[in-house]
């Protein structure tokens, strides 16, 4: 499980995802606390919204003052029955925002900027920002201890993008992850999603003919790639809608509230795709060295086209490369423990300074060696 620098926004993360554990159970009275009863109704149906998750996080103070180091905001959660309704004991006195997730209704792990929020400066920041891009899905409760406070929730229905991936011979591609970039109020692209609990943002694969769903979402405008296998989605390749490589080109699909748009086509070239693996390894000796961060990044712009972490041995490789000019990058490069015998050995603390070079790549590049030199003793590392 991946584990985030920030916090606070883990009520619209954890609990949208089920509360993070699966179905929540009760929790018993508590005379010293009070309850929240309720129901969640679908906006676009106005029948009651079955076996959804509700979510209830404590709402910030009125003045909006607090410290970073403050404690994160109390999480409750409970599920609805069939007709629509839930039961919350045993919750603290307190203000608190309520909302609801259901598939294929509105969810906040696909609405919200994240990419916005891990610009702020600090996780109370952070926090509000995604309580504020989320608050018009949220109802206030007040709770009173030896109390019940009655709360409505409305899901809103989502929209959807729906095509089929296939390679450029026609049979269907299988298994295909995707990255989804949203266009904000500002005329930029942020990524859809956040892999929290695994290592893509949008859990949605290609089926068995390559069709495929991204649910969910708010109304916008979206760009789309499919990935490639891989084993995480910065290491992955990918074709974007418009059968492009690069995600600044690729083609773009609007889509509003409740709607679906369909023919999100995407077509993988089985050919003009290479290999490109290396080794780093020290100037002085020529030891490879076994940590550090290898980027492929686009010679034009210096956008990041593959990025891999070093394995101990000091090797890389990315796969899929299309023919081009690149920028190979290392950074955050140092020795790697050592094992003998079984035990962990250090080498002598050892940093290397970051490295760029030009790579053409037309054909399968097997042996790419970077050298790296040693960080000066009087130096700080640049990474």
């Amino acid at each position: 499980m991946k584990t985030l620098p920030w916090l606070p926004v883990l009520f619209v993360v954890c609990l949208s995802l089920a509360g993070c554990n699966g179905r929540h159970p009760t929790k018993k009275p508590d005379p010293t606390k009070g309850s929240v009863t309720g129901i969640v109704i679908c906006e676009d149906t106005g029948k009651p919204a079955r076996f959804a998750t509700v979510n209830l996080t404590a709402a910030p103070a009125k003045d909006n003052k607090g410290k970073d180091e403050d404690p994160l905001p109390a999480l409750e959660s409970a599920d609805t029955d069939l007709d629509g309704r839930f039961r919350m004991e045993a919750v603290e006195p307190g203000r608190y925002y309520a909302f609801a997730t259901l598939e294929g209704y509105l969810d906040p792990q696909r609405a919200i900027d994240f990419t916005r929020l891990e610009g702020l400066a600090n996780d109370r920041e952070r926090g509000l920002e995604a309580i504020r891009e989320w608050k018009e899905q949220m109802v206030e409760v007040t709770v009173s201890a030896h109390r019940s406070s009655e709360v409505t929730v409305r899901v809103l229905r989502a929209a959807e993008i729906a095509g089929i991936v296939t390679y450029d011979d026609g049979s269907p591609a299988i298994g295909m992850h995707f990255q989804l970039l949203r266009k904000t109020g500002t005329n930029s692209w942020t990524g859809v999603g956040l892999a929290l609990f695994s290592d893509w943002k949008i859990p949605a694969t290609s089926d068995g003919r390559g069709r495929y769903t991204l649910t969910n979402l708010p109304a916008g405008e979206y760009k789309v790639c499919a990935l490639l296998p891989a084993d995480d989605e910065d290491a992955a390749p990918r074709v974007c809608l418009g059968n492009t490589f690069r995600s600044k080109n690729a083609s773009t699909v609007k889509v509003q509230v409740g709607e679906t748009a369909n023919g999100a086509d995407i077509v993988i070239p089985l050919t003009g795709l290479r290999n490109v693996a290396g080794t780093v390894t020290a100037v002085s000796d020529g030891h490879p060295v076994g940590r550090g961060k290898v980027q492929l990044l686009y010679a034009d712009d210096r956008e990041v086209a593959r990025k891999s972490s070093l394995l101990e041995d000091g090797s890389y490789t990315f796969g899929f490369v299309p023919d081009g000019s690149y920028i190979l990058q290392v950074s955050g490069v140092a020795d790697a423990d050592q094992k003998t015998d079984g035990k962990t050995k250090a080498r002598p603390a050892q940093t290397y300074v970051d490295k760029e070079m030009p790579l053409v790549v037309a054909g399968d590049m097997e042996d790419v060696n970077i050298p790296v030199a040693a960080t000066p003793p009087d130096k700080t590392p640049t990474h």
